[in-house]
């Protein structure tokens, strides 16, 4: 392998060759796995977190030969006015131009980068002062979100067989857990850093935890789903994602299996559960967000 690419860059932008890197995308390699100095040419859609973004640059450099090509865009309202400056500080000399609301970086790889070993550290995994592992850049990485959050308050007992969909750093599996009569509880997020993450944090051996898109992944005679789900796919939002969540819960429950979710009050996630589920019932909601529960 001598090119790849980290994340989905907009073709008319960038023309990216060579496998995916993007930790959300299942099955591909991580980029801080490549052997150092492996590759001549590497194309990425830098993330918008400081943290996240410095760390997948650090890595990129790493990974790349000396005088191999480093080409780093992003939008520049989410980290594109910053590329250039936070690559000059790892010892790039940056060409840089200006394309459809994006800054795109152009670099060659310095003998010596510097500070490499400083920006991986810090937006690595770590573990959080509540015992939590998490890493920057999955979602809601060092706090508990409101959401999930309302959630917990709101969920009773449950029993039999569940899956989280969209399970994250694996938040709400302990509070399944705590149940003896869950008998088995599946995981599954898109995101392999957080899926890494929730390995660590779930440790019972009734959960199982999956590193898919939940919209692939063949689920049946489930007695419960829990969910707080994604509205944003590839940066963008998508409140059609959040349905398709809806839909693989309700095919995924047994005849009278329940499913609890977790949403921001202005989705309409109503319209989508009420023909798929017999009876959808408000338990709780804030100015924020609100909880279903959804028996089939």
């Amino acid at each position: 392998m001598s090119e790849a690419v980290y994340g989905y860059p907009p073709h008319r932008l960038a023309a990216a060759a060579g496998p995916q890197l993007s930790p959300l995308t299942p099955g591909s390699q991580a980029i801080e796995a490549l052997p150092p100095e492996s590759l001549s040419q590497l194309t990425v859609l830098a993330p918008p977190g400081v943290q996240e973004r410095r760390y997948v640059l650090a890595a990129a450099l790493r990974a790349l030969a000396p005088g191999g090509t480093l080409t780093a865009l992003a939008p520049k309202t989410a980290g594109g006015a910053r590329l250039k400056a936070e690559l000059e500080a790892f010892g790039c000399a940056v060409q840089e131009c200006f394309k459809a609301h994006h800054r795109i970086c152009v670099a060659a790889r310095p003998d010596q980068p510097e500070g490499v070993d400083e920006a991986l550290a810090a937006g690595g995994p770590r573990q959080l002062p509540d015992g939590l592992w998490s890493q920057p850049g999955v979602f809601s990485w060092d706090r508990l979100d409101p959401g999930t959050a309302l959630l917990l308050k709101t969920l009773p007992p449950l029993s039999g067989k569940g899956a989280d969909l969209g399970s994250g750093l694996g938040i709400l599996a302990p509070a399944l857990l705590v149940s003896p009569k869950v008998t088995a509880l599946t995981l599954i997020d898109i995101d392999r850093r957080a899926v890494e993450a929730a390995r660590r944090n779930v440790t019972d051996p009734r959960a199982q935890i999956l590193w898919a898109d939940v919209r692939s992944v063949p689920l049946a005679d489930l007695d419960f789903v829990v969910m707080n789900p994604p509205f944003h796919e590839a940066g963008k939002a998508d409140a059609s994602l959040g349905a398709a969540f809806i839909d693989k819960a309700s095919a995924a429950l047994r005849k009278g299996g329940t499913c609890w979710l977790v949403a921001n009050r202005q989705l309409p996630y109503e319209k989508v559960l009420a023909p798929r589920f017999a009876a959808v019932t408000l338990k709780a909601q804030t100015g924020l967000y609100k909880v279903y529960e959804a028996r089939r």
